[in-house]
């Protein structure tokens, strides 16, 4: 049960929406609805719902958890058989303590970009710079579109909230990108087989590489 209760995005977008609907007098809503509104209101940006299978999964997991329960099984002519959901109070309560959990608390998440930058070392330092070069230009390419969807007139920045968070850490990420390839344009960041062999060789024998954490990004200096 309490794999079946942990807190993701997408659960917690499905939860808000069911909450939304109830204070909107709906109730209840099925998870085409779900999808299309999240992509309609650009939430996309911070809920993946690009595979409507994830979706499900999600549904039938908050389900089994006792957090939604199946409103309605209904059918319109020959269409397939839709299945609307609705809140329990159970997951009213969930839905409440994971939104200020999450509001307050910073959580250490484990995305696959810092475990990449963890082994570079195992990748010749070009290959790694053209990598990064062409994350900079996606990076770039993202930054424009986020930039492009907060200079909508009209919307409210209670709304926009969250793509301003997406425009700081974007942006930050860019500087730092390009200060990685900047120095490994120049040679500041640098290794070498040899070097790295060298290096292991005194890990090996007990002897404390210089630099301790620094050691692989200035080694030969």
């Amino acid at each position: 049960m309490e794999s079946a209760n942990r807190r993701s995005t997408l659960a917690l977008a499905v939860l808000s929406l069911l909450g939304e609907a109830e204070q909107n007098g709906e109730s209840a809503m099925h998870p085409y609805r779900m999808q299309q509104l999240i992509k309609a209101r650009g939430k996309d940006q911070v809920v993946n719902v690009g595979q409507r299978a994830s979706l499900y999964r999600t549904i039938d997991r908050l389900r089994k958890a006792g957090l939604i329960v199946v409103h309605e099984v209904s059918r319109e002519g020959a269409r397939p058989e839709r299945t609307t959901y609705s809140l329990t109070p159970r997951g009213r309560a969930t839905w409440r303590e994971w939104m200020l959990d999450a509001l307050a608390t910073p959580t250490r998440e484990y995305p696959a970009f810092p475990a990449a930058i963890a082994f570079i070392p195992m990748l010749p330092p070009q290959e790694v710079l053209r990598q990064l070069e062409r994350r900079h230009e996606l990076l770039g390419a993202e930054l424009a579109g986020i930039e492009a969807e907060l200079s909508a007139d009209g919307v409210p920045r209670l709304f926009m909230l969250e793509m301003e968070f997406l425009r700081a850490t974007t942006g930050a990420e860019l500087a730092w990108v390009t200060s990685v390839i900047e120095d490994l344009r120049t040679g500041v960041i640098a290794w070498s087989e040899d070097q790295l062999r060298a290096l292991a060789t005194q890990v090996n024998d007990g002897r404390e590489p210089a630099g301790q954490h620094g050691t692989l990004s200035h080694i030969g200096e």
